[in-house]
């Protein structure tokens, strides 16, 4: 009964998470939609170009905040035949988009800056206008710095990216106060140059938050901190001696399966073996919403004291090579007289297979007598 209210807490949350990203965005498409309505008309009457770019990027921010709801709300929709993970990485890719529009946001403002440079006007700014500016920079301040802080709590990265894109539109409008004080106090119009200035801060965020959401696309390395709790809640488990080769994949925010391989003492039974992993898939879900789609055996000698000291020693002899970062798997069949492991190899290595080979010649002279069976392995949880 406790694990069907879990799955309910679960069923819950997620929903929770659904209606604040939506909350959030409609007050970013409201406030945006009102900024720009001001701003451009501030903007046209006071001939000054940087206010409507300054508008501009409050229409892209609306959009942004729309493509936010729609792409959660797609996100949401149950696994299906066609995608039995679900489609929670949906929310990426409307990070993605989002990060796009900021990018042609960017863009768009640089070649205006670069025409009113080369071909300048003279601007004509009053109190009220600069007043209303103003108002405008400590609203994206404060609205850029709420949608961030949502996006950071409930894991969108849709939320922060248009948190981010906020904050960076502040320091726009804020730029807007300092060309017009320039302007006010030398008679100097240097919004242009400055507008060229922040649109290239734009472009540059744009293309580092591009990075973050393709990257995630393709597959980020594993989480550490959760790669490790989860390492953890396997290994407190009685008779599992080491867990390895740790992989997760991630399908939308919150949303995980993976694969473990664990040691074991080899005189486990085979229904014994089955009611642990049952246990360990069921505690790792419910402690860390991680399916865990497979968990491998790896049998460890536990009553034959050569075996044992056989092990020490053949550690020893792998970890001694540069970029061997563990040994897993170890055992021996005395019967056929084998040695069976795997070599976990750093990715930094400039060719692993000449690390594993070297390893390989390494422990077949130490143990001349044994076949030598290993497989060079990655950590992918790299913890």
């Amino acid at each position: 009964m406790r694990k069907l209210q879990d799955l309910k807490g679960q069923d819950e949350n997620a929903k929770k998470r659904e209606k604040q990203i939506v909350k959030t965005s409609i007050i970013g498409i409201v406030a945006n939609a009102l900024l720009a309505a001001f701003k451009a008309v501030i903007g046209l009457a006071s001939n000054s170009i940087a206010i409507v770019l300054d508008a501009v990027n409050n229409i892209a921010d609306a959009g942004s905040s729309l493509i936010t709801i729609v792409g959660t709300k797609l996100a949401a929709k149950e696994p299906d035949k066609e995608h039995p993970f679900g489609y929670g990485r949906i929310e990426y890719l409307s990070a993605m988009i989002i990060s796009v529009i900021v990018l042609y946001a960017g863009i768009t403002s640089l070649v205006e800056a670069i025409k009113k440079i080369i071909n300048p006007v003279t601007p004509s700014y009053t109190r009220q206008s600069l007043i209303i500016v103003g108002v405008a920079v400590i609203v994206k301040i404060i609205l850029g710095q709420y949608v961030k802080n949502v996006g950071v709590k409930v894991k969108s990265d849709s939320l922060i990216n248009s948190g981010e894109e906020a904050k960076l539109d502040s320091v726009v409008s804020a730029s807007t106060l300092v060309a017009a004080a320039i302007f006010l106090i030398f008679n100097i119009s240097f919004e242009a140059y400055l507008g060229a200035i922040i649109s290239i801060i734009i472009i540059k965020s744009a293309i580092d938050m591009l990075k973050r959401t393709i990257s995630q696309l393709l597959g980020d390395r594993n989480d550490p901190k959760l790669a490790r709790e989860v390492k953890k809640t396997v290994e407190n488990f009685p008779g599992v001696e080491g867990a390895y080769d740790l992989v997760l994949n991630n399908y939308g925010p919150d949303s995980w399966n993976g694969s473990v391989h664990i040691e074991v003492p080899d005189t486990y039974t085979a229904d014994k073996l089955d009611q642990m992993i049952r246990d360990i898939q069921l505690e790792v879900y419910y402690k860390h919403q991680i399916v865990l789609t497979a968990i491998g055996v790896y049998s460890i000698n536990t009553t034959n004291p050569k075996v044992i000291n056989m092990h020490k020693k053949l550690k020893e002899i792998v970890l001694s090579h540069r970029y061997v970062t563990q040994l897993h798997g170890f055992y021996v069949d005395e019967d056929n007289k084998s040695i069976r492991f795997d070599v976990v190899i750093s990715l930094d290595a400039n060719d692993r297979i000449d690390v594993f080979e070297e390893v390989m010649k390494d422990v077949q002279e130490n143990f001349p007598e044994y076949e030598i069976q290993a497989i060079p392995d990655v950590d992918f949880a790299d913890v």
